[in-house]
């Protein structure tokens, strides 16, 4: 984080997206950067999976509904996300009108290879309206694996700005300890964990998180109701026919490197939460404890993180590798 830099806000945004619908679910992010930009935010943070929805179905419709899942795959794979497209498009000149850094999750699409598989994405986006990069979950959590595919090593990074260092792991990546200490060494200060989780238990993480790291963390999710789901869809009649009146409550809330809730934990209601980051507050939390600094320990331990692609596929364009031509035999020396 820049020396002497003075303080600036940042928002968790907990919203509900039009269900699996791409282009109103996208119009209505930005219509929220709009606001959260005109409240001020520098950093505006979405939850996981935000972009058309979080496919909560995967843990009430068995996986033995296949045909049902079928349905609900094929609409998910259709209302998600290529990177770059007119859906990123759209997110990037909000962000630029908002003059704002957004973090957008949503369902990606594997465009460099089948097209058909999803990855669960974070988008990071500067506020000049350029695609910083992204990151890719990598391991979809339970029945999570029904819709998403792993993601590798290669998306794993933390993103310099002018608000300093930013790093994101989504939802139950961030009781990946190796993951964690990745976005401590890489010198993370605003630590995002957009998620699906809720409750005590993910609030006391994100605490956890912030002493752990000396960070801001911006924790931020859906707040869906059960009225959220279209009625034309059987798995809600089927499945949810006893759920209650919230589907996800939300528990979006922001944590100063310190443990204390500087805004939140916003439950039942859809809300942005905008707090004030003080950078002095990061390097000053350090001094007694440093993770990733002088409290680390190379010399005991050591961590590698394989940041290479795993591509699917791989095409160069070099010509076929022929089998080498045997030599002709020799034929043996006749004797005169």
């Amino acid at each position: 984080m820049p020396k002497n830099r003075a303080s600036f806000k940042i928002a968790a945004v907990q919203a509900t997206p039009v269900f699996l619908d791409r282009e109103a679910t996208v119009k209505k992010a930005c219509r929220l950067i709009a606001e959260a930009g005109k409240r001020g935010a520098k950093l505006v943070v979405f939850p996981e999976a935000f972009i058309p929805t979080y496919p909560d179905w995967v843990w009430a419709v068995p996986s033995g509904e296949v045909g049902l899942h079928n349905e609900l795959y094929a609409e998910l794979l259709a209302n998600s996300v290529d990177i770059p497209s007119a859906a990123t498009d759209a997110l990037c000149r909000a962000a630029k009108a908002a003059k704002t850094h957004v973090v957008m999750g949503l369902n990606e699409r594997n465009v460099e290879a089948s097209g058909a598989s999803l990855y669960n994405t974070l988008l990071f986006i500067d506020d000049r309206g350029v695609i910083m990069g992204k990151h890719r979950k990598l391991v979809p959590t339970g029945g999570e694996r029904l819709v998403w595919t792993p993601g590798d090593g290669s998306t794993l990074q933390a993103f310099d700005t002018p608000l300093g260092k930013i790093g994101a792991l989504i939802c139950w990546e961030n009781y990946m300890p190796l993951a964690r200490y990745a976005m401590y060494a890489w010198g993370t200060e605003i630590y995002l964990a957009p998620t699906w989780d809720r409750g005590q238990g993910w609030l006391g993480t994100l605490q956890h998180i912030a002493r752990e790291g000396r960070v801001y963390v911006v924790g931020c999710c859906i707040a869906l109701r059960k009225e959220d789901l279209p009625d034309r869809y059987e798995f809600k009649r089927r499945f949810y026919g006893d759920a209650g009146e919230w589907i996800n409550v939300g528990d979006s809330a922001i944590v100063s490197p310190d443990g204390d809730f500087v805004a939140g934990p916003s439950r039942m209601k859809e809300e942005i939460l905008v707090a004030e980051v003080d950078p002095a507050r990061v390097r000053g939390s350090r001094f007694m404890f440093d993770v990733a600094g002088h409290y680390a320990r190379p010399d005991v331990f050591q961590l590698t993180v394989q940041q290479a692609p795993r591509p699917m596929l791989h095409a160069d364009g070099a010509p076929p590798v022929l089998a080498p031509r045997r030599p002709p035999a020799k034929r043996a020396a006749r004797r005169t």
